[in-house]
């Protein structure tokens, strides 16, 4: 896919959430509420550029003239939702074949899948209730990465990973009320890295 600015590619994602959610575009003045611009002439600028590399199609003289192109929508590989991740609780799984597009440009090497994310310990990094995270399968972190995590065997939970020393894990929610989950290194395993989010609104 072209190159994006991180502006255009969060521009784009909020089209795309809106018209997943409503069926219909959001309109600039939307566009330009949504992400605080001092006028629609900013938001017209970004919808411009995007039309321009072929991810957007406009319609001329309509409030809603905007859909997704061809060239993007073909390019948005479609990832398995396999349910809900929550604190404290297992990964509930959905039954059904449900699948989400995603940006290419979010993936790295290997499996992916999408969750939905239940409840508010991540918040100060921007992962909200409700929102749809883009995980890669792995079973290893680095330091600082956001990851899904099994505790016990028996819980599972969204966290910042981080290792104090080599036989702990620390478990660090954004989220100043609440506590971190700190426990021996072998009780703990990673079931994937986050590496996108994509909000529905």
């Amino acid at each position: 896919m072209t190159f994006l600015t991180d502006r255009q590619r969060e521009v784009l994602d909020y089209i795309q959430g809106v018209v997943a959610s409503r069926g219909v575009a959001p309109t600039l003045r939307e566009i330009s509420e949504h992400f605080g611009f001092s006028s629609t002439a900013s938001a017209q600028k970004h919808v411009a550029l995007l039309v321009d590399k072929g991810l957007l199609n406009k319609t001329k003289h309509q409030k809603r003239g905007l859909e997704l192109s061809d060239e993007y929508i073909g390019a948005a590989p479609q990832l398995p939702l396999l349910g809900t991740v929550a604190a404290g609780s297992p990964i509930e799984s959905w039954e059904g074949d449900d699948t989400v597009a995603v940006p290419p440009d979010m993936l790295r090497g290997g499996e992916h899948y999408v969750l939905k994310v239940r409840g508010d310990s991540m918040v100060e990094d921007g992962i909200h209730d409700g929102d749809l995270v883009v995980v890669q399968r792995r079973n290893h972190a680095d330091e600082g990465e956001v990851v899904v995590a099994l505790v016990d065997r028996t819980e599972t939970t969204l966290k910042r990973f981080s290792r104090p020393d080599r036989a702990t894990v620390r478990l660090e929610p954004a989220n100043a009320a609440m506590a971190p989950i700190v426990v021996a290194a072998d009780r703990v395993l990673v079931q994937g890295v986050v590496v996108g989010l994509l909000r529905r609104y």
